[in-house]
């Protein structure tokens, strides 16, 4: 038992598509008129109406089941897994319809049904994907339906993308990785067969958080594929070396950062650097290692920078409205400006 959640804007679109099918049986409906696809698809769009927000009111699930288990698959047993996959999944108290489709060898239904409950309130999705996971194994435990034996059951030849790249790849990884003695190795073996291997990483770090695995348009989380193919999974087959090779690709690159001198301006004058050196603005040594801190030292030195600048400009602009030899009209005039400079600040 397999159940494939999808959500959409439209009810016309997928009451025509589960209803159109060839030999598509209507096995049971609840809070609709069932005279015609019309009247189904109406029945639907009236009861959005009392919530307009929601943008994807269309639930449609597919349950599908082994060949193994045909034979005690009757309607009604269909009937009753898909009320009972319902209401485990939470989806109660609202309009559907249970059709089954004879298709496919391997018996199945698609339940299609509003999101929006009978009084207004949207049904919830959060963890709809784990939960129908969980729901899936506990209804196939509980009536006795077929397990399969894994990936390697599927019928490949018959799948659509993007599952048949998805499965190209899990066949790929599980031939390869036992092959490989560490990432590398893996990565070149399955880019020959036209598949291409990325790893996340944990911010600016060299830390490794995952892996991914591309095959044409189509990239896929090594979990998404299978949970065996998690990174930390997948890196235990390789031990240090894999570890180590993987991070090794991840190449950073950290450019010194250097501070330029600041141009010589007015602070050139012979007073002020004789006399008032305290205010001139030379910069300091160049570090020869970066230095990760420098923005924040540069924006401070910037700041004093242009204090010192406007300090001189008003001593400058002071000292040129006197004549040469008053001392001690200079000294007067420095420590006004200053008090006054400092007063301002």
């Amino acid at each position: 038992m397999i159940g494939k959640i999808k959500k959409g804007s439209g009810f016309k679109g997928c009451v025509n598509y589960v209803l159109g099918k060839e030999q598509a049986a209507l096995l049971h409906a609840d809070g609709v008129l069932t005279e015609s696809r019309g009247d189904i698809i109406r029945s639907f769009c009236m009861q959005t109406g009392m919530n307009p927000d929601l943008k994807k009111p269309v639930g449609h699930i597919a349950l599908s089941y082994s060949a193994v288990d045909a034979p005690k698959l009757t309607d009604e047993k269909m009937v009753q897994l898909a009320q009972e996959y319902m209401r485990e999944m939470k989806i109660t108290d609202t309009q559907y319809i249970i059709v089954r489709h004879q298709d496919r060898e391997h018996p199945h239904v698609h339940i299609v049904f509003n999101r929006i409950d009978n009084n207004g309130k949207t049904i919830s999705d959060r963890n709809d994907m784990y939960r129908n996971e969980q729901v899936c194994k506990k209804l196939k435990t509980k009536h006795g339906l077929y397990f399969a034996g894994g990936k390697e059951q599927v019928k490949q030849h018959r799948l659509k993308e993007p599952d048949k790249s998805k499965y190209e790849i899990y066949t790929a990884v599980k031939n390869e990785i036992g092959k490989s003695k560490n990432w590398r190795q893996l990565q070149e073996r399955l880019a020959e067969k036209g598949i291409t291997v990325r790893f996340k990483y944990k911010g600016q770090t060299s830390e490794i958080q995952g892996v991914s695995f591309s095959k044409g348009e189509y990239t896929f989380k090594g979990s998404e594929i299978d949970r065996s193919f998690s990174f930390s999974k997948l890196d235990k087959c390789f031990g240090y070396a894999g570890m180590n090779v993987a991070e090794s690709q991840q190449q950073t690159t950290f450019a010194p950062v250097r501070e330029q001198a600041s141009a010589p301006g007015k602070a050139d004058s012979s007073l002020i650097t004789g006399s008032l050196g305290l205010f001139s603005a030379s910069s300091p040594p160049v570090d020869e290692e970066p230095n990760f801190n420098l923005r924040k030292k540069k924006k401070k030195k910037k700041h004093i920078q242009i204090i010192h600048s406007s300090a001189e400009d008003a001593l400058i602009q002071s000292m040129q409205q006197i004549l040469p030899g008053e001392k001690d009209e200079i000294n007067r005039r420095i420590c006004k400006t200053l008090e006054a400079y400092l007063c301002n600040k």
